[in-house]
């Protein structure tokens, strides 16, 4: 099994390369997905976050009201790492099940962990390979407030809650440039897959010999 931690800022184009290594053969594992899951209704995960922040996070039918925390933690650093506390060790839980589902039907799986806060978490030493799909700041900025209807301070309040370009970078071993159209993008990950169906191949062929 080959394993791939992909990250990027929120509006660089990670879900467009996301969507071709899937459709390339890729397993793919989106931990914001499995955050949701992880405080879905009736589940510890949500029990804990109502305990944290009271019922003022709740939506009239139980569930979680996932605006209303979002500007609540966005705007608060403390909460924010609160609710990291609560969020990321089942959502690791969940991605290992995942994972383990994987290899079993294929061993020789590539499985993509689809992970936002990467960086932020400490998990750039977890994979065969890190890839970060890259566009810069203020073109992100205008991707959210144009294709999102966000206003600038929100924007720029979202992109400040996560890892600097930097930093993200330097985590990288295969960087995309998500600046240009969404075709451009997909062709770069066509090449990464190249790459990574070259390296599956040499380890199958070591594990063989």
């Amino acid at each position: 099994m080959f394993r791939i931690g992909l990250t990027g800022g929120i509006a660089a184009g990670k879900s467009v390369a996301t969507a071709r290594l899937a459709e390339l053969g890729a397993v793919v594992v989106d931990h914001d997905l499995l955050a949701r899951e992880a405080v879905a209704p009736g589940s510890v995960g949500l029990a804990e976050v109502v305990e944290a922040f009271g019922d003022v996070v709740l939506t009239p039918d139980g569930s979680l009201d996932r605006p209303g925390l979002g500007a609540l933690v966005f705007a608060d650093a403390a909460a924010r790492s609160r609710l990291n506390d609560i969020v990321h060790p089942e959502v690791r839980r969940l991605s290992a099940e995942r994972e383990a589902r994987a290899a079993a039907e294929d061993p020789a799986a590539v499985v993509v962990h689809d992970i936002p806060l990467l960086v932020e978490t400490g998990q750039a030493g977890h994979f065969h390979l890190v890839v970060v799909v890259h566009t810069p700041a203020e073109q992100r900025v205008r991707r959210l407030v144009e294709g999102r209807g966000l206003s600038e301070d929100a924007a720029r309040s979202r992109l400040a809650s996560q890892a600097g370009d930097d930093e993200r970078l330097a985590a990288a071993d295969f960087t995309l440039d998500g600046s240009g159209s969404e075709d451009d993008l997909r062709a770069q990950v066509d090449t990464l897959w190249q790459r990574v169906a070259a390296e599956v191949a040499q380890e199958a062929e070591a594990d063989s010999a």
